[in-house]
Formats: structure tokens, sequence, C-alpha cells
């Protein structure tokens, strides 16, 4: 598999180095913004953690408290974001939309929609580790109803590995009795098919059902169900379909309406930017026929917009 990540690691790397110019960026009055973002946003997480040892091991200081000392507002946000581990990153987001008033479902839903399944494993192991519960439990406890379901299915991170051309015609003919077909809708259905089926298989039950339901099996979703329950549904289908294409989506539903949502934007471009940043840029540009890096340009701003097209990693 070729590399699709815009960040790549940096080839003379030198953690000693990187953390000396950090440190010099950081001292005495004003700080070198530039010189903070331009040495974090060319290197790759895993480099960004070596400097962090070497910061603490030559300054005897946490590198990450030294930076939020030092930045402020959505800059500092990012900065600080980039400087997680990935499995850590997407834990603690995980339990920031659990723990806080109300529940961020975007973020659940963005999250168990678009991870693999081993991801998914690691990241339950990491939350248990930094916040002493499940994530199951802190998910049940704040969700209900099938969306709940759902997104416990999806929590197991055990996709059918296989294509059963056996089931193909009949997975398709289930979910449009229990749809369209109906009067009503038959949550379950679309619940265990959608969640349990592997990419491959269902990408060919979502062919045979254009063929007997006349329309894409997401139309047919928006007709029958709301809520989160629909938003679960129609993600793991634009997953399934292309991972990147639905991050081009959510990007530019975050910036092309009124106001900013940073919080959208920030986490994909972190949590994307060594993983197919290069097929969401190209996604982005044939569904809407604008460049992210451009995009991102007319919607940001300072040292948070710099940093920010540093991991786009160019125009398109």
């Amino acid at each position: 598999m070729a590399y699709r990540g815009s960040v790549k690691p940096y080839v003379n790397f030198n953690a000693k180095h990187d953390a000396e110019i950090l440190k010099k960026a950081m001292k005495g009055i004003g700080t070198d913004e530039d010189a903070i973002l331009m040495l974090l946003t060319a290197r790759s997480n895993d480099q960004r953690q070596q400097i962090k040892a070497a910061y603490k091991k030559a300054y005897g200081k946490d590198l990450v408290s030294a930076l939020k000392s030092e930045l402020g507002g959505l800059f500092e946000d990012l900065i600080v974001a980039l400087m997680s581990p990935p499995t850590l990153y997407d834990a603690t987001l995980l339990h920031k939309a659990l723990k806080g008033a109300g529940t961020n479902d975007d973020v659940l839903i963005e999250i168990l929609a678009s991870r693999t399944g081993d991801e998914i494993k690691d990241i339950i192991k990491v939350y248990k580790k930094e916040f002493s519960n499940k994530l199951e439990k802190d998910i049940c406890g704040d969700t209900s109803g099938h969306y709940q379901k759902l997104l416990v299915i999806l929590l197991q991170g055990s996709r059918e590995e296989d294509v059963d051309e056996g089931k193909i015609e009949k997975d398709a003919k289930d979910l449009y009795a229990a749809g369209e077909g109906k009067f009503g809708t038959d949550e379950e259905k679309f619940i265990n098919i959608l969640g349990n089926r592997s990419t491959e298989h269902l990408l060919k039950v979502f062919a045979a059902y254009k063929k007997i339901a006349g329309c894409d099996i997401e139309e047919s979703i928006e007709g029958e169900t709301t809520g989160n329950l629909e938003n679960l549904l129609l993600a793991v289908v634009k997953c399934t379909k292309s991972v990147p294409a639905f991050f081009a989506e959510a990007l530019y539903h975050s910036m092309r309406r009124a106001g900013t949502d940073d919080e959208t934007l920030m986490r994909i471009m972190v949590s994307r930017s060594e993983v197919d940043m290069l097929d969401i840029r190209a996604a982005f540009k044939k569904k809407y026929g604008a460049s992210l890096y451009t995009t991102i340009q007319e919607d940001t701003a300072g040292d948070y917009q710099k940093a920010l097209l540093y991991l786009c990693g160019g125009q398109d």
C-alpha cells in the first residue's frame, strides 16, 4: 500500500535537536509560533512523542505544558492535539463526547463508523487505562434504543471478513423488506446487516439493493429513520463506500456553513493527516470542485490556519 498521509516521518530526524529548537522558540519575551508550527506539522506523531521525551530529559519539563503556557486559542488546541498519540487522541475525544453536559453524538458516530476493527479494539484498551472505565459502559449510559445497539455492535470491532455470495441477494431483499417494502421500519435488520457484514460484502449488497429498490440505500435510510440512528447508519454506509469521501464531506460541512465548526475541522485534519489525507483531498476536489487547501484558507486565519494548511499538505 502506498502511503496516503500528507504528514510523513521527517527524514533527518533528531529528537534532541528538535527539542532545542522548540525550547528556543518559547524562550524570552514573545513566542516564535512559526518555528513551533513548522517543526511539529513536519514530524510524524511517533517523532513528536520522541521530541516530547527528549524535551523532558533535557529540560525537566513537560513539552505539552510548556506549549500550552506559550500558545492560545485554536492554535493551542491544534498543537496540543498533534502532540497526542492517535489512539489516545480518539479515546480522549470519546471520553469528552460522553462526559460533558449532553452527548456529542457527532464524535461518537464519526469515530466508531470510520475506524478499523483493530483501531477500535486499541481505543477500548487505552480508554480503560486512561479513564478507569469501560467505553461500552459509558456509551450505554449516555445513549439508548437502536442507536445504542448499533454503537455497541461497532464497538465489538468484529465485522465478518469475507463476502458470502449466497447472502448478497437475501441481505438486499431483507433491507428492502425492512424499510421501503413495509409500513414502518424494522430497524433491527438494518443494524444487524450494516453493523456486522464485511465492507466488500456490503458493497455488493448496496448494488443489489439499488436494483431492487430503484434508489440508493442512503435514500431509504433517510426516508425510514431519523435522528442519531439515521446519522449513524448513513455514516456506516458512507464509510463502507469510501472513508476518504466520508471525511471530505464532513470537512466541507465544517467550513461551508455560517461560522466554522473548528472542533470537527481540527479533529479530522489531525486524525487523518497520517492516514488518508491525500485521498480526502482528492475526494474533496472531486465532489466540491474546490481544493481543500483553498477552502481552509478562506475559512480560517492566523497561525491556526498556517498549521492546518501544513497538515493538508498542498494545493490540488
